[in-house]
């Protein structure tokens, strides 16, 4: 059974359940996990079960077919409140947040959350797309955060924590969901259509990284072909730094101009890496190769060529696992590639010594 039909996170739901069993419901929660999961859809779908007319808030299971009801799913409800990042725009705007110009505090999410409920009940806000408050919009919510309006929810809706400046971190109850399990990743893409066949729906949910979103990306062709030269170039007799820079510094940019999907190629790209140089490492200590085509034909082309030994494998895979965190942690693109690129080539390189 899956909650309100949001498959993998019954336990999230169970935890609001007795939160409300409790009356101890918190007023500001921070929802983070991976892109794609699901945070969103929860947090309209908990807003609903909180503003549903025909069964108690702490049933936590809203009818769906009430007039308040109807209204949060066609996004209408007036005590329901939502604004992201705009798509032109690399951070929330203050605006969205306490209005603009002569309406400056009197209108926006701030002024709007501390407004009685229109239909008696609870007053809800979500802020989705959390990672993209900066400082000033994060300073814009200080008030809200610390002296809540009475009946009032707001969620803001992140990827990590360590993402969310210390304002927003201090004053919010943490959520953590939890990325799909990949064999569930599987059966989403096929009965959602996205893949026809099994056995590409689990080569795709092996990279979604718990994330349907991430994983129905990866349907594009040209992606499977930037790992194929990627393999090609981590294989070769002599790894060049600055090649492999340029493949995958393309491969990102392709990605767009949002840095939102740059990101999530870069971390694609490097994931591919430390998948070559985990097999690498286990076809060294003598464990059967993938079941991969490219990747088999890969490794055995480096092992051919005695390219690294097993200590190097491990060692090149290591600092793959640091890149990933540097691209989390919204390192410079074009520095953590260098670097990164760099330092396979060195360490590629001491196989002779």
């Amino acid at each position: 059974m899956s909650w309100q039909g949001l498959e993998g996170h019954d336990e999230v739901a169970q935890q609001f359940r007795r939160a409300l069993d409790r009356d101890r419901l918190a007023s500001t929660f921070l929802f983070v996990g991976p892109e794609g999961i699901g945070k969103r859809s929860f947090a309209v779908k908990l807003a609903q079960a909180l503003l549903c007319q025909a069964r108690p808030a702490a049933a936590l299971e809203p009818c769906g077919g009430c007039a308040r009801c109807s209204q949060v799913t066609a996004g209408t409800h007036p005590d329901l409140l939502q604004i992201s990042k705009p798509r032109d725009r690399s951070a929330i705007p203050v605006e969205l947040l306490i209005g603009s110009g002569e309406r400056r505090m009197h209108e926006g999410l701030c002024h709007d959350i501390s407004l009685k409920p229109f239909m008696g009940g609870r007053r809800i806000a979500i802020i989705d797309d959390a990672d993209h408050l900066n400082e000033e919009g994060a300073n814009c919510l200080l008030k809200t955060l610390e002296e809540p309006p009475p009946k009032s929810v707001l969620i803001l809706i992140g990827t990590s924590v360590d993402r969310q400046l210390p304002t927003i971190r201090s004053r919010s109850q943490i959520i953590r969901f939890r990325p799909l399990e990949p064999v569930l990743l599987e059966r989403l893409l096929v009965s959602q259509g996205l893949v026809a066949e099994a056995g590409e729906a689990r080569r795709l949910a092996a990279f979604g990284e718990g994330s349907l979103a991430r994983a129905a990306e990866l349907v594009d062709p040209a992606i499977w072909g930037f790992r194929r030269q990627l393999f090609q170039r981590l294989a070769e007799p002599r790894l060049e730094g600055v090649a492999l820079g340029k493949l995958v510094g393309g491969f990102v940019e392709e990605g767009g101009k949002e840095a939102a999907p740059r990101r999530a190629r870069g971390r694609l790209a490097v994931s591919f890496a430390v998948e070559f140089y985990r097999q690498l490492c286990r076809a060294l200590s003598g464990a059967a190769l993938a079941e991969d085509e490219e990747l088999r034909d890969s490794i055995e082309q480096a092992l051919a060529g005695g390219k690294l030994n097993e200590e190097l494998a491990l060692a090149c895979a290591e600092r793959s696992l640091d890149a990933l965190g540097h691209i989390d942690r919204n390192a410079n693109q074009a520095t953590w590639i260098e670097c990164w690129a760099g330092d396979l080539a060195q360490l590629a390189g001491r196989r002779a010594a």
